[in-house]
């Protein structure tokens, strides 16, 4: 499987200013090709090349960076098509759908640019990396990273690295490619409820709250509206700054909740079953009041959180279709939208049991993972000739 490591460059001025002038050059490159590529429409990366490489060359880039320009480009494209596909920009005719799709796209000047083994090399006993610029090659930049992480690159570092830079920050984002273990055969699955109120409440009786993360939502909010309505620079520096903390934390609780999800599972030898929550938030019609929370609602990473530490652990995780396990009976099994009786209560109409309303979605998540787990097993048996 694959996961990312990443380092935080410490350049000197002198360094700095080149790693700033390399990432504003090709970025300002990628936009061009961009162009090209839209006014032709978006050809093969193959094809694309023949239309701008020389040009980029005559820019002053190296040959590898140029051709890193055309695929990060091509690679945009390609993005851009599937998120369409999906659904995600909206319906067609829809604004958001037609503004993506009038327009080339464009890099931001501090966006990442990929480099390969040719443009960027380690050198991890000195914490110290040589790396291709339009000034020349940098060599002796050093990085700072934890013991864990260098063991990490170092023993599975493969493929590009990418160099962004943050708030004037340059970071080193490297790909490595670490063997998965052989996923067990679960004993039972662990069904994991993921809501606003509480991030996720498991069948095996945990229960993460979101109190403390939604009151640091709304701080953040009301601090974002009161700095915005100032418009001074101080209060434009300070929103600068704070612009990603929020991100920060809710990363950082999405990480200790998958962690804990992860860790019960491996040691009671039980799979995980998530809800296939794709596409909700075009589904589900709020009033305007509510349509913060589900906006800033972060279960795709929550998921992806869960799913990558299952993999590194051998955790089977399967997804299971959500439909009705808010309204259906874990114990008897009654479908009713009634059931519901509040957000946090449940009271079977049929068989008179009552409940905490994500404790038993959970269990009826659990049930539907072992359902996919059995389908999906025996779907892998050869036919008989």
């Amino acid at each position: 499987m694959k996961i990312v490591v990443q380092v935080k460059l410490l350049p000197e001025a002198e360094q700095a200013a080149a790693l700033r002038s390399t990432l504003r050059m090709v970025n300002e490159a990628a936009n061009w090709v961009s162009g090209v590529a839209f006014e032709r429409g978006v050809p093969r990366e193959y094809e694309l090349r023949k239309y701008t490489y020389a040009v980029l060359k005559a820019r002053g880039l190296g040959a590898q960076a140029a051709q890193h320009v055309i695929k990060k480009t091509r690679d945009a494209y390609t993005t851009l098509k599937a998120n369409i596909k999906a659904g995600n920009l909206g319906k067609p005719g829809s604004k958001r759908r037609i503004k993506a799709e009038s327009k080339p796209i464009l890099f931001r000047t501090e966006a990442a640019q990929p480099f390969d083994d040719r443009c960027l090399s380690w050198q991890y006993d000195a914490q110290t990396v040589s790396i291709w610029t339009v000034a020349g090659r940098l060599k002796n930049v050093r990085f700072a990273c934890s013991p864990d992480a260098i063991k990490m690159l170092r023993e599975h570092r493969k493929g590009e690295s990418d160099l962004v830079e943050r708030d004037g920050v340059f970071y080193l984002i490297a790909v490595c490619e670490i063997p998965e273990p052989e996923v067990y055969e679960p004993d039972g699955f662990i069904g994991v409820d993921l809501g606003i109120v509480n991030i996720a409440t498991t069948s095996t009786g945990y229960r993460a709250a979101g109190r403390g993360l939604n009151r640091h939502r709304k701080r953040q909010l009301a601090l974002r509206k009161k700095l915005q309505a100032k418009g001074t620079k101080s209060a434009k520096r300070l929103l600068k700054k704070r612009s990603r903390k929020e991100a920060r934390h809710t990363a950082n609780v999405n990480h200790i909740v998958s962690k804990t999800i992860v860790t019960t599972a491996e040691r009671t030898g039980c799979g995980i079953a998530l809800e296939d929550l794709t596409g909700i938030r075009s589904r589900v019609r709020l009033r305007k009041d509510q349509r913060i929370s589900l906006h800033a609602w972060s279960f795709h990473q929550l998921a992806s959180f869960v799913e990558y530490k299952a993999k590194r652990a051998g955790v089977p995780l399967v997804y299971v279709d959500p439909a009705y396990t808010s309204q259906q009976c874990s114990q008897c099994g009654h479908i009713e939208r009634g059931n519901r009786q509040s957000q946090a209560t449940f009271a079977c109409r049929s068989c008179g049991d009552v409940i905490h309303a994500d404790d038993n979605a959970s269990h009826n998540i659990a049930r539907k993972g072992e359902t996919v787990w059995t389908a999906g097993r025996e779907s892998r048996v050869p036919a008989t000739p």
